[in-house]
């Protein structure tokens, strides 16, 4: 059992407590309260009990990154380590994060020790329909264990990247027409397979369309790579002639259609802003764009987009954000519970409440903020960074 005493508990639910305590056991939350109600005998008597004094530090759930390509595109590696794009073909849905990811990533370790806890990983948007990404925790050695949900998304791309990928190989896509096109095509081929499932369910499984079969069925959502508005339209266009679920990503642009994404209902992972403008499509992207989206009503998170950006600074990419018109709150939510909510994976991660994951982060200020430090992180229950000068740890 660990315990968390005298912590400043921001729990990204309906109440946070100045002096909380949180409790977890076998890895999940069992409880979060006020140290009034903490049963501080019984912390006392049992020597199985770790228990962590905050001191009054923040206690916050585990910072979540909602969009990246950590331990698929190493750091260090150059092309023996860039497993992120299968850029031969501009259909490969069969794809799977996972077994390109490698948690020996020095990135993994960089957000731990930032305070984050979880990542959603997948392939790159060379592709127009690039693979399932996997939602992870951010410690271990082996994938599988280190996983959430996977599949959790279904990686699709528009505008310059497949676009700049295949002009150059006398193939399809070389417009945007095409983009929208095959995509559909590999959409309605899709649901015939679905169809011929649903009639004869011992058909012998194509590996080319089973993969399709969550997204059909609503479990997981498209992600959909977009920067432009007229990219991102399209993808709500398609999204809403097939019935999916799905994630705008990155949307640079959606600040100038706030409007009609508030009328399409489709959250948003935001940036990643702490970039250059290298491309035409990313013109006009800024830290304004994910503040105005929430003020609109949209579920909006904020990503690094690692290694575009380095995922350590996700905490200050949504500090940015802030200081461009995101409410400090909101600021937090996107990085913790709207990033969980947006990932489908907020029964487990996200927010601290009893039956949550006992994922936690301890700073000694607003993550937010450059001068904050992470005093400790926590990963299903177990201290998997602790800075040593905190004192924090009885």
């Amino acid at each position: 059992m660990l315990v968390i005493i005298h912590g400043n508990i921001k729990t990204m639910e309906a109440q946070d407590y100045e002096d909380g305590y949180l409790q977890i056991e076998d890895g999940r939350i069992t409880e979060v309260g006020d140290m009034r109600d903490c049963q501080t005998g019984i912390l006392q008597e049992n020597e199985q009990v770790q228990i962590i004094d905050a001191k009054g530090n923040l206690v916050m759930p585990g910072i979540i990154e909602a969009h990246c390509h950590m331990g698929i595109t190493e750091e260090k590696k150059g092309m023996e380590g860039d497993d992120c794009n299968e850029n031969v073909d501009p259909v490969t849905p069969y794809l799977r994060a996972i077994d390109a990811i490698n948690p020996m990533d020095a990135a993994f370790n960089d957000a731990i020790q930032a305070g984050i806890t979880s990542a959603m990983i997948g392939p790159g948007s060379a592709n127009v329909v690039g693979g399932q990404f996997a939602f992870l925790k951010t410690h271990g050695r082996c994938i599988d264990r280190m996983i959430v949900k996977a599949p959790a998304a279904m990686k699709v791309a528009f505008g310059e990247n497949p676009k700049v990928n295949y002009s150059g190989q006398n193939t399809s896509p070389a417009t945007r027409m095409a983009i929208a096109a095959i995509l559909r095509e590999e959409l309605a081929k899709a649901k015939e397979y679905q169809k011929s499932k649903e009639k004869d369910p011992d058909m012998l499984p194509d590996f080319h369309y089973e993969c399709w079969l969550p997204v059909l069925r609503g479990e997981i959502p498209l992600k959909a790579h977009v920067h432009r508005a007229d990219d991102i339209l399209t993808a709500v266009r398609i999204a809403r002639e097939f019935g999916l679920r799905m994630t705008l990503d990155h949307c640079s642009e959606g600040h100038l259609i706030l409007e009609e994404l508030k009328e399409a209902g489709f959250p948003a992972i935001v940036g990643p802003d702490m970039a250059s403008r290298n491309k035409i499509e990313v013109k006009n992207m800024a830290f304004k764009t994910a503040g105005l989206m929430s003020k609109q009503g949209i579920l909006t998170a904020v990503t690094t987009d690692h290694p575009v950006s380095m995922i350590q600074f996700l905490p200050i990419c949504a500090g940015l954000a802030v200081k461009q018109g995101m409410p400090p709150d909101e600021g937090l939510r996107a990085i913790t519970v709207n990033a969980a909510r947006i990932c489908g994976v907020d029964d487990r991660v996200g927010s601290l409440a009893a039956g949550k994951d006992g994922d936690v982060a301890i700073f000694d200020g607003n993550p937010m903020e450059v001068f904050t430090r992470t005093l400790c992180t926590i990963i299903n229950g177990k201290i998997v960074y602790y800075d040593e000068e905190s004192g924090i740890l009885c």
